[in-house]
């Protein structure tokens, strides 16, 4: 994936217009990633597939583990400060998809309990091993590299990118380390914009 800003312009005749990229803080990849379609399984023992439970919405979609000593927690603390300054009418618009890639560790229940701490409407997703590096695969980034599990205490290395696919399926902006809260509150609404095309 080549990420990197580009221009553009927009038509002024057909409100709501979409927003150029250069109104947008995240970083524009380039092509635009398509949402994946890979099917894992959520806190409540379902089957969740991604693309068909998210259909019509704007999907922030994160892969990391409970145990993260930084980079998890500061992402779901920034998408849960993001979305609690949005009207409700756009909160219910917006799924948040965390997936785990510690699966030894983080149950189904650990997991759940993890993420109430931030959000209880965010969603977790775990699986096998074989599953989860599909998931990985389908969405572009590196499997996370599998660290001797020795004890409870082990760290596991993984992608900090945070896929944000627009309604439209279509992955108009990601983000990485460094971004703050306000700069995904400023572009939920912009993102939105990108409808699905059968919406």
């Amino acid at each position: 994936m080549i990420l990197g800003g580009c221009g553009g312009s927009h038509p002024t005749a057909a409100p709501p217009s979409k927003p150029t990229a250069s109104a947008l803080r995240g970083l524009v990849p380039e092509p635009l990633p398509a949402k994946p379609s890979f099917t894992l399984t959520d806190t409540s023992g379902h089957p969740y597939n991604l693309r068909a439970e998210t259909r019509g919405k704007l999907t922030y979609l994160y892969f990391g583990y409970t145990h993260c000593p930084d980079a998890c927690p500061a992402t779901m603390s920034d998408l849960t400060y993001a979305l609690r300054v949005q009207p409700a009418a756009i909160r219910r618009r917006v799924a948040v998809v965390f997936v785990t890639v510690d699966p030894s560790r983080d149950t189904r229940a650990v997991l759940r309990k993890w993420l109430n701490h931030y959000n209880t409407s965010f969603v977790g997703l775990t699986g096998t091993r074989a599953e989860l590096d599909i998931a990985e695969e389908q969405a572009g980034v590196p499997p996370a590299p599998r660290e001797k599990e020795t004890g409870k205490n082990y760290s596991v290395a993984h992608s900090s990118l945070l896929f944000a696919y627009s309604p439209d399926d279509r992955a108009h902006v990601v983000y990485a380390q460094g971004f703050k809260p306000t700069d995904y509150a400023h572009d939920i609404p912009l993102l939105l914009r990108f409808a699905h095309p059968r919406a």
